[in-house]
């Protein structure tokens, strides 16, 4: 049997706990700016990671002699490469996106500006466009479907 205070399947008790102040969604707010700003200042920033290359010809000595060896290292290398920027690009986006969201559900978001708005949207196509090639080869490995 539900507690008498229950009501539409949550407490009172529970949902004054859930319910965010605008001053603490403030303080994230400003706490997901600093990691974005942090990240942009970075090793970590996209246009950094992506800057960060070696070329074959470093692990070939620049010489034209096979050496089958360093042309696997290379081909592993540029893959994990290509993840990294992957991966920081992503986090800077979803980052951005965060703080998008949570200054949008301290004012609401019919109140956001509307190039606010865009901007969320746009991350959100962004990410999925990034992240779709990679889910739809894990989904064929693993069987599942979108």
């Amino acid at each position: 049997m539900l507690p008498a205070d229950m009501v539409g399947g949550v407490s009172a008790a529970r949902a004054a706990d859930l319910e965010a102040s605008g001053e603490a969604l403030s303080k994230f707010v400003n706490r997901v700016d600093a990691v974005l700003r942090d990240l942009e200042g970075s090793a970590g920033n996209p246009t950094k990671v992506s800057a960060q290359t070696v070329r074959l010809s470093s692990l070939t000595g620049g010489g034209e002699a096979v050496f089958p060896e360093a042309h696997d290292l290379y081909a592993q290398y540029k893959a994990v490469h290509e993840q990294l920027t992957t991966l920081s690009r992503t986090l800077h986006l979803q980052i951005e996106g965060i703080g998008i969201a949570v200054l949008g559900a301290y004012r609401g978001f019919g109140r956001l500006e509307e190039e606010q708005r865009r901007r969320f949207w746009a991350i959100q196509a962004e990410i999925r466009r990034i992240q779709g090639p990679a889910q739809r080869l894990n989904n064929a490995k693993t069987g599942a479907k979108l």
